[in-house]
């Protein structure tokens, strides 16, 4: 027998029978839908777009030492926002929130395309990070406002989709604008883009006036990004800059300590915390966000400088740069997206953390031993395995941290898991850029030890601007090049033992029984660079929105004919739900707009009229008063089959919301997803 979960289109609810929520939903939801994904797209695009245009950027403008900050400042604004971001756009309304997030992201676009120099170009990325952070967010959150819950985790894969192309397409899309435009329109592109979306969005989006009353933990959401930026700043000027004995550095240090222990004092009494102090005493919480913090570190590091070992040292234009990336990025999503599915399905999830961080570890050995004289072939093969290593433990990070903490911090362990990883992406491009930038200053000093250079020429010359390579003598070139490639590589030596650390801590995981509710994450909680905000409610509603749909088969008519006690087919059961639903059915349209074939259907019709479940009207069928008390224990049996998915979150002090939400979950699965409603009138036909 055909199931619920085959079907693709979104049901049309009668006015009669839809929700407060759905009353508001726009005619044209795709639309609405479409300007969200081009939200997203801007954010996410922005995370990646960046990277191949980096070296042509620093040549432009000056400043290599300061590479890593064009993407740092980025996410350090995008992760300290979101928080903010998804509150403000409960409490006061998330369209005009979201508009004004895509307005101050067009800002900071436009004006990173006009920076003359690196800090005027570091300071709008970081407004341009403010914006992007309320994108990710509240793209995400007025989904749920638009859809029903079941059909929601169908809407948030295309948001994950979106992710999945940005990642290929963001390096080679920069490579492209870089060679042929200018790196400018890196950032330029955002504003038609960002156009088109605010004009749909004014024009077509409506939501229903839902308003949630919050504390707004300002200041700790202060602290922390104060905190993160200490330890970043800390990391990047240190040895570069400052000495690391100095007292700029110290007082950085010091200061960041200082903002530590307030930090912690002002969320132990916080009404609502940024960052729950509790879920530390989670053991699988704690393990999870150090080596999410690694994660990051690693990711990220590398997606920075590679572009640039590609460009700098093998002379590949920015375009083929971003199509030498791909192996890397590949991997990653092969990986994620089989670990993923192979823990839904098998519940056993510990060694993938474990083989993901041993592989990363790999992989970064393999890139420090690449140089300017490595072929292509050589060049994927590392990238991929770097990429499938990333991949293995990207995806079931989140799912473990799901899986370790009670309903009521669902929504804010989820998103400090992947807050850890993007503070960890911001330190690991810090100290990345901070050990190249000291690695190929030493180089280049070795390489001209004793050496006539060209006038104008110097090692800082050519550490400021990697363009000055080209007016070198073709004697010196070699050494010039081999001094770069070896201080972008030792940054992936260096790095090998932080991943090794993440190895090791893997194995202190422990692993505890996965909950039935607890599925595969969003692409946009593994790819995402800064933290995706939501609430426990909206966690759950994807995963029985999942589930639902997927357990949709036979089997499931058949478990809930058998919970209710009843010995009729589960082509029977499936036929009484819907007459349930409808009031009454005529079972050829059935066939013809549903996915189950008609001579199963007429079996099943045959069953409801012999035991007296249903009558003829014409062609139609309507329940019997003993049918309706079948239909209404077979609806019963399942929402309990529903609730049981919960395991210990359905416990005798469940919420209210989650017991709303199984009930109107029940009452959309107990119609099919390919079928369309009765729209009314004499014959009951199908709209």
């Amino acid at each position: 027998m055909a199931d619920d979960a085959q079907g693709a289109t979104t049901p049309v609810l009668p006015p009669e029978r839809r929700t407060a929520g759905q009353e508001h939903v726009p005619g044209n939801v795709l639309v609405s839908i479409g300007a969200l994904l081009l939200g997203m797209l801007l954010a996410a695009l922005d995370q990646t777009i960046v990277s191949t245009a980096l070296p042509t950027i620093v040549s432009d403008l000056g400043g290599l030492e300061h590479l890593s900050w064009v993407v740092t400042a980025y996410m350090l604004a995008a992760t300290a926002a979101t928080p903010l971001w998804g509150k403000l756009g409960d409490q006061y309304g998330r369209k005009r929130l979201f508009q004004a997030a895509i307005v101050i992201f067009l800002i900071g676009s436009a004006l990173c395309g006009l920076a003359q120099n690196m800090p005027e170009l570091i300071g709008f990325r970081a407004l341009q990070g403010l914006g992007g952070g309320g994108l990710m967010v509240l793209s995400m959150a007025i989904v749920g406002d638009l859809v029903p819950p079941r059909d929601r985790g169908r809407y948030q894969g295309l948001f994950g989709a979106v992710f999945g192309a940005t990642s290929v397409l963001g390096p080679l899309l920069g490579g492209l604008f870089t060679e042929h435009l200018s790196w400018r329109w890196v950032f330029y592109i955002n504003l038609p883009v960002g156009a088109v979306a605010l004009v749909v969005i004014a024009t077509v989006l409506r939501l229903p006036p839902k308003r949630t009353r919050h504390v707004i933990d300002y200041l700790g959401t202060f602290l922390i990004a104060s905190v993160a930026t200490c330890l970043v700043l800390v990391a990047s000027l240190g040895g570069t800059t400052w000495d690391w004995g100095s007292p700029q550095i110290i007082g950085l240090a010091v200061l960041g300590a200082v903002l530590t222990v307030v930090f912690v004092m002002v969320e132990r009494r916080a009404a609502e915390p940024v960052l729950p102090l509790k879920l530390f005493r989670i053991r699988t919480f704690t393990l999870s966000a150090v080596i999410s913090f690694i994660v990051g570190f690693a990711m990220f590091g590398a997606m920075t400088f590679l572009p640039t070992f590609l460009q700098v040292v093998h002379g590949i234009s920015p375009t083929m740069s971003g199509v030498h990336m791909l192996p890397m990025v590949i991997g990653l999503l092969l990986a994620s997206t089989a670990s993923g599915q192979i823990v839904s399905r098998t519940g056993r999830w510990k060694v993938f953390p474990i083989a993901g961080t041993g592989v990363t570890a790999l992989g970064l050995l393999l890139l420090a031993h690449l140089d300017e004289h490595s072929s292509t072939t050589e060049m994927s093969g590392f990238f991929f395995v770097f990429g499938l290593g990333l991949g293995l433990v990207m995806q079931v990070l989140v799912l473990i941290v799901q899986n370790a903490v009670g309903y009521e911090d669902l929504g804010v362990a989820t998103s400090g898991a992947t807050f850890f990883r993007s503070i960890g992406a911001s330190f690991g491009v810090a100290v990345f850029g901070s050990v190249f930038s000291n690695r190929l200053a030493d180089q280049l000093t070795d390489a001209f030890r004793g050496v006539r250079l060209p006038s104008g020429v110097s090692a800082d010359s050519l550490a400021a601007d990697p363009r000055g390579i080209q007016s070198l003598p073709s004697s010196l070139r070699p050494d010039v090049l081999h001094a770069y490639a070896s201080a972008i590589t030792d940054v992936f030596l260096y790095a090998a033992p932080v991943a090794v650390v993440g190895f090791v801590l893997a194995w202190f995981l422990r692993e505890d029984r996965l909950r039935a509710s607890v599925t595969t994450p969003d692409v946009t909680e593994t790819l995402a660079s800064n933290p995706v905000e939501r609430t426990s409610y909206d966690e759950v509603c994807r995963a029985l929105s999942v589930l639902g749909s997927r357990e949709g088969r036979r089997e499931i008519y058949r478990t809930i004919t058998e919970r209710a006690g009843y010995d009729l087919r589960p082509a029977t059961s499936w036929l009484l739900l819907r007459i349930k639903r409808y009031g009454s059915v005529e079972p050829a349209v059935l066939a013809e707009r549903g996915p189950v074939p008609l001579t199963v259907i007429i079996e099943a019709a045959r069953q409801v009229e012999e035991r007296h479940l249903a009558t003829r009207a014409g062609l139609d069928l309507s329940l019997t008063p003993q049918g309706e008390e079948v239909a209404e224990r077979l609806s019963r049996a399942r929402e309990d089959s529903l609730a049981q998915l919960l395991g210990d979150w359905w416990g005798p002090d469940r919420p209210t919301d989650l017991v709303q939400l199984v009930k109107e979950l029940n009452g959309e699965l107990c119609g099919s997803e390919r079928e369309q409603p009765y729209d009314g009138g004499p014959a009951q036909r199908f709209a």
